[in-house]
């Protein structure tokens, strides 16, 4: 099986990283940090085309308010400092998630980002900020409901299709990764992961380096995608057309 050709990530472990070194949490997202410009230079260089995030989910403000206000801070930071090299690299931002809670100067930066890399074709990269894949769900079904009802349609009409529409990704993950040892997917992508392949990582997000991605690239490589049907019927069926199943909607999937 080829490589995947979405890849999410639940980066997880930075506060845990920091303790075992005896740091401040504050440096455990610092080098988590780091470990995102590496794992997006390698998503270039392998071919990835959506490498998708979790920054900032929405359960992340019950944090102490000094974490909230860091995390923020280097996100910001970030943003400012890694523009030259992602349009360098042909690296297109996306954002998904609630914005709107965050302080107006982030706004203007993350419409910024998005705006100054529309143009690149290269790899995706959607960073989930202040997401949760409940709330995702529910502001589809509203506006879902907000545009049948304008159209004089009823709940007949309510399909899949029509409401992946109005997700914030309507993209499907191939593969999944989270890091940290945790074994769950904390409220991510809950509707796309459906048929994503997961890959659970003991290793801290600060040390996700080449290799521990390469041996989570080697996982998914090596296993047969069926979406719902038997080895036998995979018989001279394409992942990309088993993929495209899923994503049309065509088939019992």
């Amino acid at each position: 099986m080829s490589l995947p050709a979405h890849v999410a990530i639940v980066m997880d472990g930075n506060g845990r990283w920091a303790k075992n070194k005896g740091l401040p949490r504050s440096a455990g997202h610092k080098a988590g940090i780091d470990a995102l410009r590496a794992t997006v230079r390698h998503s270039v260089r392998r071919g990835i085309k959506i490498l998708t995030v979790y920054v900032f989910s929405s359960e992340n403000w019950q944090r102490p308010d000094a974490e909230v206000g860091l995390l923020i801070e280097l996100f910001m930071a970030s943003l400012n400092d890694e523009m030259d090299e992602l349009n360098s690299n042909n690296v297109r931002l996306k954002f998904i998630g609630d914005i709107s809670a965050f302080p107006d100067k982030l706004q203007e930066l993350v419409c910024s980002a998005a705006r100054n890399t529309a143009g690149n074709g290269g790899l995706q990269l959607v960073i989930a900020i202040n997401y949760g894949g409940r709330g995702e769900i529910v502001s589809a079904c509203k506006k879902l409901f907000i545009e049948l009802h304008a159209q004089g349609r009823n709940a007949a009409d309510i399909t899949e299709q029509a409401l992946r529409s109005h997700l914030d990704l309507p993209d499907y993950p191939d593969l999944f990764i989270r890091t940290g040892g945790e074994l769950r997917v904390s409220n991510f992508l809950l509707w796309q992961l459906a048929y994503t392949e997961m890959y659970f990582s003991d290793v801290y997000w600060p040390d996700f380096d080449t290799a521990e991605f390469e041996r989570a690239l080697a996982s998914y490589v090596r296993r047969q995608r069926r979406f719902g049907r038997t080895s036998e019927q995979l018989v001279g069926t394409s992942t990309n057309a088993l993929r495209g199943i899923c994503r049309d909607g065509n088939g019992k999937v």
